[in-house]
């Protein structure tokens, strides 16, 4: 778990988490698959959601996440 920069603590002190709560950003974690050797996204609406879902994808010795928080778009609606 050394590989863990403990992402919610230095994201916390970077950014205001109310925009994450009125749904204004989303977290995706970006991941190595140590199964199939291939590297994948994960979108998660909860910045400690995608904490723990990176903390479990370095468990292992070659495995590492990405998070980044993304500000989402609004969308408009079909007439």
């Amino acid at each position: 778990m050394e590989n863990n920069q403990n992402f919610q603590q230095s994201f916390h002190q970077e950014a205001d988490f109310n925009d994450a709560q009125d749904g204004v950003l989303y977290f995706a974690v970006t991941y190595l698959d140590t199964d199939c050797g291939r590297i994948r996204t994960e979108s998660f609406d909860d910045a400690a959601a995608a904490d723990r879902f990176a903390s479990r994808c370095v468990a292992g010795e070659d495995g590492w996440a990405v998070v980044d928080a993304i500000p989402a778009k609004e969308r408009r609606a079909a007439a």
